[in-house]
């Protein structure tokens, strides 16, 4: 039989764990109950008790209780958690994991859930989940499921809620994965102003025999992309479009983790690296945008996003931490990057909105300067979605791939 794990405070909650474990015995599918509560009684038998939870972090469950706040007891349960769970995971003993919480409870069954691969099914109810959850999900397959009403008994409201959230992950559990051919994976990452060329370059790298996967370059994607490079799954990274690090350096609602551009040097897989959309900041609505901003160039990309276009000065800024990274990686001659020297997007053109050659030309010699010279540097008069330079970028990765597999 199936068996899914249901983590959560058994204290609290335990009448709304025992309904969703028994929707999911209707199905078919085990429940496997985790109490990761800490201060009072439990209201269902749990097959792991809150004591092992503890133990597995290292400490007694009377240890957790006295530390100094709840936020410090959550972070230790989240810990001995995750051991048990991802032990639960490789062992196959699970196939699923659902949770159900507030705040607290969905901290720490986020935690728990961000360390599980990508695709092994994972579902939260949560009263947050109406919000911004990528604090929550992170890098990884988590899906949230708004409760409406706090997880407080079992309700007209609530009930359809957990019966619903219960047949999601059953189905998740039980659904049969047909096999596909396996093909080496490539990453890649795309913004709406880089399309034409990360679509050739794809399209190009697929008929070469790779698997193309592409992240749109919205922060969390970037924060993913680099996750999936991380974890060994990738021959190689197609970076066109870095314009994460502008919302990093600027303060907008795209940025990426300080990580980002690392996991490539990481893994030792080649890595592409070219300006795509560097020339730009993104922001919400206009609204949104910051006062300090004002007399900045802007461009109004559609109703939920505003774009401010860099500054010479933010550019080099770029370049020397866009440097800094690359250069932190032993096999440097991995990396290659492709310089586009009559604009960084599509509407960084000569005509366009963004047009500022002087700019881009800040960012070109200060990161030529700052690279090591084992990096490779390829310049062109052409802007980034230019076709045959989207080409030469792939057939590029592709040549590094096939001489990295051949120093193995």
């Amino acid at each position: 039989m199936v068996t899914v794990a249901l983590l959560g405070t058994f204290d609290t909650k335990g009448a709304e764990y025992e309904y969703a474990g028994e929707v999911l015995s209707t199905m078919g599918v085990e429940p496997l109950y985790i109490d990761v509560g800490v201060l009072g009684e439990s209201q269902l038998a749990a097959h792991i008790a809150r004591e092992a939870v503890a133990e597995a972090a290292g400490m007694s469950l009377e240890e957790v209780r006295q530390q100094a706040d709840r936020g410090s007891a959550i972070a230790s349960m989240a810990r001995g958690a995750t051991k048990l769970v991802v032990d639960l995971v490789e062992s196959e003993q699970i196939a699923g994991v659902l949770a159900l919480g507030g705040t607290g409870g969905t901290t720490l069954a986020s935690q728990v859930m961000r360390a599980l691969p990508v695709g092994f099914p994972k579902l939260i109810v949560s009263t947050v989940a109406s919000g911004e959850t990528r604090h929550y999900v992170g890098a990884k397959d988590i899906t949230m499921m708004y409760s409406v009403v706090d997880i407080a008994g079992v309700n007209a409201i609530s009930a359809p809620i957990l019966s619903n959230a219960a047949g999601a992950i059953a189905g998740m559990a039980l659904a049969k994965r047909p096999s596909i051919d396996a093909k080496p994976v490539i990453t890649a990452s795309m913004f709406g102003l880089t399309t034409p060329a990360v679509t050739a370059a794809r399209e190009r790298l697929e008929s070469l025999g790779y698997e193309v996967l592409v992240f749109h370059a919205t922060g969390a994607g970037g924060d993913s992309m680099e996750a999936i490079v991380e974890a060994g799954l990738a021959v190689g990274v197609l970076d066109i479009t870095t314009t994460e690090l502008a919302d990093e350096l600027v303060g907008g609602v795209f940025a990426a983790s300080p990580s980002r551009l690392t996991a490539a040097g990481h893994a030792g897989v080649p890595h592409v690296v070219s300006a795509g959309a560097l020339d730009m900041v993104n922001f919400g609505p206009a609204s949104t945008v910051p006062a300090e901003h004002e007399g900045r160039t802007f461009y109004h990309h559609n109703d939920s996003v505003t774009l401010m276009r860099t500054s010479a000065e933010e550019l080099q800024e770029i370049a020397r931490r866009m440097a800094s990274r690359l250069n932190a990686r032993h096999d440097r001659e991995a990396t290659i990057v492709f310089l586009p020297e009559a604009g960084f997007s599509g509407i960084d053109i000569e005509g366009g909105a963004f047009f500022d050659p002087a700019a881009d030309a800040a960012f070109v010699e200060t990161l030529t300067s700052e690279l090591d010279p084992a990096i490779r540097v390829v310049r062109r008069d052409v802007d980034v979605n230019d076709q045959e330079l989207a080409v030469e970028m792939a057939d590029a990765l592709d040549r590094a791939i096939r001489s990295n597999q051949k120093g193995e």
